[in-house]
């Protein structure tokens, strides 16, 4: 298929409506407390259905990085998309006698699927563009962050209607629709695919070599990202999905915290789109190091202010948070190349997984506890100690 019968755009628009569907898993905070009520759960119970979904991706990413590879990209996407429906659609008969229908359905098969879809409609889009990687992988990317900003005041009046388990079967079944009609699109450009007037610049931050992925798992480098993209994950999964909980403590209404919600997706959707074009000026290291000291500051003040104060402190790390989603998988293709994008990156995810397990249940920890101040210094920590780690980094070398 050439460029004449594809245009690249229609792969981003659908790439973005894939990822505005499948976005609505990660507002968890919207149905945690009307599952906590209705299945009589803990903190940490709820906090275990998210991170298992967080953890699952890293497994459905590299799942389906070798889908794309035995049959194509197409049929990975579709095939994420109908697992991840699937789970959504048992999580909903979920009662307290069978509390994990909520944690297998929601949290392993739709963490599973939302990964095979996820690496690669970032890894088909990145060919497509590879003369604006950053800018359209924000944009990609920001499709999760969008999704939050447009469907939570949405699914706050579903489940305080149906409940969150009756929202769970519409949900499921809009992305098996979503995903199988956006997975048409999905389809790779041809080889050696160069857009017309772009000429690549040589960097000393891009390696030349496109590494299976063998052999990038045997380089230092890719144990590296790995360990950064999970430090570097702490700050958000230690605040943005307790957002709503603690607008709460801090004294705002129920109603108002719902909307402040709002207000951090959209602030960490908007970071996934302006640290990608970032990258696209200074590069990804430079970027990194940025939004890592970033990190480490800005979580700070959470430990010490109530009120609306909170939201905004917590729009920041989301801002931040935003803007590693959208560069490590830039940094996954100039380290690594683009050929084998989707699988190599579901590797990189793994950093991403871990760190939703270990961050997302300290955060629960401490919060059932009522001491979640030391998460946010843990968190702190982990931004410093992944900025040392970006700081040494350089492209894996290449034999000539």
């Amino acid at each position: 298929m050439n460029q004449k019968q594809n245009n690249r755009w229609l792969t981003v628009v659908a790439g973005v409506c894939i990822q505005l569907c499948s976005g609505i898993a990660y507002i968890w905070g919207v149905f945690r407390e009307d599952l906590k009520a209705h299945l009589k759960w803990q903190d940490t119970d709820a906090m275990l259905a998210f991170s298992l979904l967080l953890a699952m991706l890293t497994f459905g990413c590299m799942f389906g990085g070798l889908i794309a590879k035995k049959f194509s990209p197409r049929v990975a996407v579709a095939a994420g998309g109908i697992v991840m429906g699937l789970g959504f659609i048992l999580a909903s008969f979920a009662q307290a006698n069978c509390f994990y229908f909520v944690w297998i359905g929601y949290g392993l098969l739709g963490g599973f699927g939302s990964g095979m879809a996820y690496t690669n409609v970032i890894a088909v889009t990145q060919k497509w563009f590879p003369d604006k990687r950053g800018l359209i992988t924000g944009i990609i990317i920001s499709g999760l962050g969008f999704s939050g900003l447009i469907f939570t005041p949405i699914m706050s009046n579903i489940v305080n209607k149906i409940g969150a388990l009756g929202a769970f079967t519409w949900i499921g079944v809009a992305i098996i629709l979503i995903s199988v009609i956006g997975s048409i699109f999905m389809v790779n450009p041809p080889q050696n695919f160069v857009p017309k007037g772009w000429t690549p610049k040589e960097s000393k931050e891009i390696t030349k070599k496109s590494f299976t992925p063998g052999e990038a798992f045997k380089t230092p480098q890719m144990y590296l990202v790995i360990l950064a993209f999970m430090l570097a994950s702490a700050a958000g999964f230690m605040l943005i999905p307790n957002a709503k909980v603690l607008a709460i403590k801090g004294g705002m209404t129920p109603a108002n915290a719902v909307i402040g919600v709002a207000i951090v997706s959209l602030f960490n959707a908007l970071g996934r789109l302006v640290w990608g074009r970032v990258t696209d000026k200074i590069g990804c290291k430079k970027t990194l190091m940025i939004l890592m000291v970033a990190a480490c500051i800005s979580i700070f003040p959470v430990a010490f202010i109530t009120s609306y104060w909170v939201l905004a402190i917590i729009a920041v790390v989301g801002f931040i948070y935003g803007g590693f989603l959208g560069v490590f998988p830039v940094l996954s293709a100039d380290y690594f190349g683009t050929k084998h994008g989707g699988q190599i990156y579901g590797m990189v995810m793994f950093g991403f997984s871990a760190g939703a397990v270990i961050f997302s249940y300290t955060a629960g920890y401490f919060s059932q506890i009522g001491n979640l101040k030391i998460a946010f210094f843990i968190a702190a920590a982990a931004a410093l100690v992944g900025l040392l780690i970006i700081a040494v980094l350089k492209p894996p070398k290449v034999k000539e």
